[in-house]
């Protein structure tokens, strides 16, 4: 769940097919042919049940590893997600060398860990449990959304096992204007009490309450606040299953995610005092939609999303100045956020450059 073609494409314009993944550079083909459509994940039954879980001291973490070779690829999430965001695109990418997701402490299958969670400790976890499972780096990092703080914060302080990163549509309210900031602030406050309900019903063994939602919509659910909704249309029947329970039953899932929102100001803080160069090591930005495709009506409202999303794409954008190589790729041909569920060859795409570029790689081509 959320809470972006070189740099020369015109951002003012972006906001149309124009720049959208057809910037990409075609040197890899095979990878959009061997996605037919996305479809359900094949295999996606593993995320029903632990990986492996490594201790981290605080506790132990659940990590998914497939695929041999090296740099390894680590991916996090977004807020109110976990490995499963990744189903379709990680066994693609355990093709050409190792993948590994991991859930954060207090989601699936990963003990609660302790507070506040901060991108911070979420970064220095992550380091941890790379090094106690021998994973070696240089690490290739792919962040959805607000996995992105995780990641650029495991940057700033792990910059020496870093090889490239790739931020798939990221959480940028560290660098984005300060009108939108205002906004998000007022939307964390309502996604907290929201989750709050959620929580106490957990707790007692209650069954989940009805959410509040605008005049004239259904009520909305518990469900929808993980991911984009459950169940999700991406997922077999079974890992929804599995999914829709721990969001009925798991009350630390509730807790690190009231925790994860509750500290976003530091973490943009922290961030925002920690602007690091990665050098010459490559940096892929995602951008999309926000928020899904704008209403056409009311044309406030209309007019408002587009420069919203004008502004989100800017803000992205100065991550380019991080690296002497990096590419800002644009995608709205989708109405929803999910990149990697609905595009994942976009995505795909991305990490292959990223590993290309690396010296000393060791793939399965």
């Amino acid at each position: 769940m959320k809470y972006r073609i070189a740099a020369l494409c015109t951002v003012v314009l972006a906001l149309t097919a124009a720049c959208n993944s057809n910037a990409l550079q075609r040197g890899h083909e095979h990878v959009a042919r061997s996605l037919s459509s996305p479809g359900a994940s094949v295999g996606d039954m593993i995320y029903s049940q632990p990986g492996e879980r490594i201790s981290i001291g605080s506790g132990r973490l659940n990590l998914y590893c497939i695929g041999s070779g090296s740099p390894t690829v680590v991916f996090d999430a977004g807020w109110g997600d976990w490995s499963p965001s990744w189903a379709i695109v990680l066994p693609r990418v355990a093709k050409w060398t190792r993948a590994c997701s991991f859930d954060r402490a207090g989601y699936g299958f990963s003990d609660a860990g302790p507070m506040p969670r901060t991108s911070v400790r979420v970064a220095d976890e992550l380091h941890t449990v790379l090094h106690n499972a021998s994973l070696s780096g240089p690490y290739v990092l792919v962040a959805h959304a607000f996995g992105s703080y995780n990641l650029r914060a495991f940057a700033d302080r792990y910059m020496r096992d870093v090889g490239g990163i790739v931020l798939v549509d990221a959480d940028d309210a560290d660098v984005e204007p300060a009108k939108w900031q205002a906004r998000d602030n007022r939307s964390v406050r309502n996604i907290i009490a929201t989750m709050r309900l959620c929580q106490n019903a957990v707790v007692r063994g209650l069954p989940l309450p009805p959410l509040p939602s605008p005049s004239g919509h259904p009520p909305g659910t518990c469900a929808d606040q993980f991911f984009r909704g459950l169940p999700e249309s991406r997922f077999s029947n079974g890992l929804n299953s599995a999914l829709l329970h721990e969001v009925q039953t798991q009350s630390s899932l509730y807790d690190a995610a009231i925790s994860e929102m509750e500290e976003l100001p530091w973490d943009e803080a922290y961030l925002q005092q920690h602007v690091t160069s990665f050098g010459s090591r490559p940096i892929r930005v995602l951008t999309t939609w926000h928020f899904g495709r704008p209403p056409a009506t009311p044309a406030s409202v209309h007019r408002e999303r587009l420069a919203f999303e004008h502004d989100s794409a800017l803000a992205q954008g100065s991550w380019l100045r991080l690296s002497t190589n990096a590419r800002q790729v644009f995608d709205y041909d989708e109405s929803r956020q999910y990149i990697q569920l609905d595009q994942p060859h976009i995505v795909l795409e991305a990490i292959r450059e990223v590993l290309d570029t690396m010296p000393g790689s060791h793939m399965n081509m």
